[in-house]
């Protein structure tokens, strides 16, 4: 064999050496026209293989892609049509879907839990009833978070995941909810047959913090009576009103707070336990202004977390569900402002409940639970 020949053979076996070098580099290195990742099971601990998983582009009307079923490591890959656009990615895990806002060149890794009908380690961190006139209706946006501390960690699910008792004669404008993902969406309610004003929600309680913003009117002749029921145990009850409107309750168990703004007023109770709690009554009449700063709120001083958006203004498909009601109540999508106003006002309220709580010295839980939204 020439020493020329002996010299191309040798080039060619080391070309051939380094060939799967170059190939794996391809394949790991991202791909700007992909989403791609796995699905794991928190609750089990190991992948999910098996589930379903929907890619969804988020245009001007949401459109479904694609849909695959990770294999038996959890993985999943998706072909991106368009880059340039905003996506949902929807695990589907016991009829329970984990959604995720994620863009083309994203790897991810997706948890889903196990599911079931009654878990332990559900408790309220904060309720916000915001409320003021307008003509002869008294319009209402009573906020709820609600949070999963099971171990190990299980969604709950059900017909009556979550429920609440609203004012005679109240007729409900929107039913907005969100899980711990952050992507808020707008879900129904169903009555309960023989109580007027018991609703019921059938939306999974994840891991985590679950948001729930019930907003509807009250025709109003200048007095009202609410009824403080509560589906499971609230650390905190709050009643924002304007302050042209006069609060009465029975119960010791509301206190005013010094909110040192003269544009609404505050009461609260603490450490309420699950079921009937103390009633109060609204009378007199005044919008609440809308609180478009919230950086005036000392926000500042307040973890990240609290800046996020407990019901983002992002119209999604309705995630599949393990049981389905009657959808008798469709409420309507919230308006920018209204979504705007809500984050303000938990802004503003959660500051003052740390002003409150500096203030007025407590036992409280090792972990801070106010400091969640």
């Amino acid at each position: 064999m020439s020493r020329r020949h002996s010299r191309s053979v040798v080039r060619g076996l080391s070309l051939l050496l380094l060939a799967p070098v170059f190939i794996s580099g391809s394949i790991a290195a991202p791909n700007t026209k992909e989403v791609a990742g796995s699905v794991r099971n928190q609750t089990a601990g190991h992948a999910a293989a098996g589930d379903g998983v929907v890619l969804l582009c988020l245009d001007a009307t949401t459109q479904e892609e694609a849909r695959v079923t990770t294999d038996s490591q959890g993985r999943f890959l998706f072909a991106v049509q368009h880059p340039d656009k905003p996506y949902l990615l929807r695990a589907v895990h016991q009829g329970v879907a984990y959604d995720r806002k994620v863009a083309a060149g994203d790897t991810l890794v997706v948890d889903v839990f196990d599911a079931a009908p009654q878990v332990s380690g559900v408790s309220g961190t904060l309720e916000i009833l915001r409320t003021g006139t307008n003509g002869k209706l008294l319009h209402v946006s009573d906020m709820y978070e609600i949070r999963n501390e099971s171990k190990p960690p299980i969604t709950q699910i059900g017909e009556r995941t979550f429920e609440v008792f609203l004012p005679s004669g109240a007729k409900i404008d929107s039913v907005l909810a969100a899980g711990p993902e952050g992507i808020g969406q707008t879900i129904s309610a169903l009555p309960m047959p023989g109580e007027p004003g018991h609703f019921l929600v059938n939306f999974p309680l994840r891991p985590g913090a679950t948001k729930f913003a019930f907003n509807y009117d009250v025709p109003y002749t200048g007095h009202a009576a609410f009824l403080t029921w509560l589906a499971y145990p609230m650390q905190f009850v709050a009643v924002m009103i304007p302050p042209t409107m006069k609060f009465a309750s029975r119960s010791a168990a509301f206190e005013p707070l010094s909110t040192g703004n003269a544009r609404y007023q505050v009461r609260a109770a603490k450490r309420l336990a699950a079921g009937v709690g103390p009633a109060f009554e609204i009378s007199g009449a005044g919008a609440l202004p809308s609180l478009v700063d919230p950086r005036k709120f000392s926000a500042h001083d307040l973890p990240r977390a609290i800046a996020a958006l407990p019901f983002p203004a992002v119209s999604i498909p309705a995630p599949p569900s393990p049981v389905t009601p009657t959808n008798l109540q469709r409420g309507r999508a919230p308006s920018q402002s209204l979504v705007l106003t809500a984050i303000a006002s938990l802004l503003a309220v959660t500051c003052i409940f740390l002003v409150w709580r500096s203030r007025r010295p407590s036992p409280l839980p090792p972990r801070e639970t106010l400091l969640t939204f």
